[in-house]
C-alpha cells in the first residue's frame, strides 16, 4: 500500500535535513519500519539494521568500527531501545562527523522512557512520534469505511486485514506479544496476567476520569503500583492520559485526568467486542467515539496543548486545544443527530474558544450556532 504514512514523509525528510540523527518513536507495528523503507527508496547509501535480528545485532559488536566503515551512509537502527549503550557511541560518532541525516533511530518506547539515553543526544536528534493510521491518512482511499476504521483501529495490519476475523486475530496476537515480550524486553518485571488485567480494567474505564483507588482495589494492589503500570502503558503508546484544563477561577474543577486506550481496535479487542454491530450496542460506544476523536486530534496537532474541561456542576468540553494563539473547543457525539447539554453552552461561554466543533459521524457539516459547527472528524483534522 503505497499511501502508508505518506503524509509524514516530508516531515521526516525535513528533520533529516536539520539534525544528525532523527528518532521516530511509536508503538510496535504502527508503521515505523515501513515508513523508513519507503524513505530509503528516495535516498542513496541507505543501510537498515533491525536490532531484533541476531545477524544485524552482531554487526554492532564493534559499533565504532562499523560506523566508521559506513561513514558515507544513512544508517537506520530499528528497535534501538534494545541496545541503550549505543547512545553514547552515537554521540561520539555524531560529534566526530556532524553530518545531518546520518542516523535514523526507531523505537517502541517514548522519549520519557528513553530519557537517559535521548538526553545523551540532546541537540543532535530530532524527535518524531508516529501513530497508527489517522483517519485523514486513509480517507479517500477506495476501501475506506468509517465503521471498519472505528472497529479495527489504525494499525496497518489490523485495518488492512482481509476480514474482521483476521483483524481480530492480529490484534489478539499484538496484545499478547506486547504483554509477554515487549514489556519484559524494556526491563519491567510484571506478571503477564496482572498486566493483562490492568489493560482490561483500563479499557473498561476508557474515556472516564482516572480513579487510582478504584483500579487498585479491583487489582488488589496499591494506587502507586497502578500509577506505575499506567505510566508504562502510556510510555509504550498503548494508553493516553488527558489532563484537565485549569485557569484562575473559583469554579470547582475536576482534577483527575481522563484515560483512553489509544487505538480503537485494541480497545475493542481487549473488551472482546466481536463486530461493529456489537460495538454499537455496547455501553462503551459513546466513549469509544470520544477516544477515536481525541487520539486523532491530539496526534495530528503535534505542537498543541491538549486538555479536557469539566466542573463539578456539569460544565464540560471533551477537548480543548491551544495552538498558534488559537483556542479550539471540541465536543464528541457518536450520534448522527447530535444534541448538546446546557453544560456544553456554559463551557463555551467560559472558555470563549475561537471556534467550537461538535464532532459526530455526519456526512455534511452544519452550524448549530454562531461559531459552533457540527462536522465529521476529517473536517476537524484539517483545522489543527
Amino acid at each position: 500500500m503505497d499511501y502508508i504514512k505518506r503524509g509524514i514523509q516530508d516531515f521526516v525528510i525535513q528533520n533529516l535535513s536539520v539534525f544528525p540523527a532523527v528518532a521516530i518513536l511509536g508503538s510496535r507495528q504502527c508503521g515505523k519500519s515501513t515508513l523508513v523503507k519507503m524513505l530509503s527508496a528516495k535516498k542513496d547509501n541507505f543501510l537498515y539494521l533491525d536490532l531484533q535480528n541476531r545477524d544485524d545485532l552482531a554487526k554492532l559488536s564493534e559499533p565504532t568500527l562499523f560506523f566508521a566503515h559506513n561513514a558515507d551512509k544513512t544508517i537506520c537502527l530499528d528497535e534501538v531501545q534494545l541496545k541503550p549503550d549505543l547512545f553514547g557511541i552515537l554521540r561520539s560518532e555524531i560529534d566526530r562527523d556532524r553530518r545531518n541525516g546520518h542516523f535514523i533511530l526507531l523505537g517502541s518506547a517514548s522519549r520519557e522512557l528513553l530519557q537517559n539515553t535521548t538526553e545523551t543526544l540532546a541537540g543532535r536528534v530530532g524527535l518524531i512520534d508516529l501513530t497508527p493510521f489517522l483517519i485523514d491518512e486513509i480517507d479517500g482511499e477506495p476501501d475506506f469505511d468509517l465503521a471498519k476504521y472505528w472497529f479495527r483501529g489504525g494499525y496497518p495490519e489490523s485495518y488492512m486485514a482481509t476480514t474482521d476475523a483476521a483483524s481480530a486475530l492480529w490484534r489478539e496476537n499484538f496484545i499478547r506479544t506486547y504483554i509477554e515480550r515487549d514489556i519484559p524486553q524494556l526491563g519491567f518485571s510484571i506478571a503477564s496476567p496482572m498486566l493483562m488485567r490492568m489493560l482490561t480494567m483500563t479499557a473498561h474505564e476508557h474515556g472516564q476520569l482516572l480513579n487510582l483507588s478504584k483500579l487498585a482495589s479491583s487489582l488488589d494492589v496499591s494506587p502507586p503500583t497502578v500509577r506505575h503500570y499506567l505510566d508504562i502503558m502510556e510510555h509504550t503508546y498503548i494508553v493516553r492520559s488527558l489532563q484537565p484544563y485549569f485557569e484562575n477561577t473559583k469554579k470547582r474543577l475536576v482534577k483527575s485526568p481522563k484515560i483512553y486506550v489509544r487505538d480503537s481496535g485494541l480497545l475493542n479487542q481487549t473488551l472482546q467486542i466481536p463486530s461493529f454491530n456489537a460495538l454499537m450496542g455496547h455501553t462503551i460506544f459513546g466513549n469509544s467515539w470520544e477516544g477515536l476523536v481525541v487520539e486523532n486530534v491530539c496526534a495530528k496537532a503535534r505542537n498543541a496543548q491538549c486538555y479536557f474541561y469539566r466542573t463539578a456542576t456539569g460544565d464540560e468540553m471533551d477537548l480543548v486545544l491551544f495552538q498558534n494563539n488559537q483556542t479550539i473547543a471540541i465536543e464528541c457525539k457518536s450520534s448522527t443527530a447530535p444534541t448538546v447539554s446546557a453544560g456544553f453552552w456554559r463551557a463555551v461561554d467560559f472558555l470563549k474558544p475561537d471556534v467550537t466543533f461538535v464532532v459526530a459521524p455526519v456526512s455534511e457539516p452544519y452550524f448549530m450556532a454562531d461559531n459552533v459547527k457540527v462536522c465529521n472528524l476529517q473536517t476537524v483534522l484539517k483545522c489543527v
